[in-house]
């Protein structure tokens, strides 16, 4: 394995499978551009589940993974539910250092893109 950190996009899910291209196109981007492996993972309604990704990567023998919240602001699935699933797998694998970022449209950079696409 010559790469050392993985990053896991972390989406809410829905029942119609077209939704989730977008985030197939984000992971495609980032793999890209990063050293880094780069997987997509559902809070509900698609699959793999967070902890699914997290459980293969500790397999696949990465120790630091990154997930990065795709959603735009702190409702509740990402002050509770989202928290909860991050320390559970913090739990289950003590010997990973599993980080989170805020979640996307957390960050001014992202609003502004968006900003800008609405603008246009």
């Amino acid at each position: 394995m010559t790469q050392q950190k993985a990053l896991v996009l972390f989406g809410h899910g829905a029942r119609d499978e077209r939704w989730k291209e977008p985030f197939l196109k984000l992971q495609e981007l980032i793999a890209q551009n990063s050293n880094a492996r780069v997987e997509l993972s559902f809070l509900e309604l698609m699959s793999p589940s967070l902890p699914d990704v997290i459980d293969q990567l500790v397999s696949d023998g990465f120790k630091t993974v990154e997930v990065i919240p795709v959603f735009f602001g702190q409702g509740g699935h990402i002050r509770k539910d989202f928290p909860a699933i991050l320390d559970a797998c913090r739990s289950k694998h003590p010997e990973i250092q599993l980080s989170a970022k805020p979640a996307v449209g957390e960050d001014l950079g992202v609003l502004q893109a968006i900003a800008k696409y609405c603008a246009n």
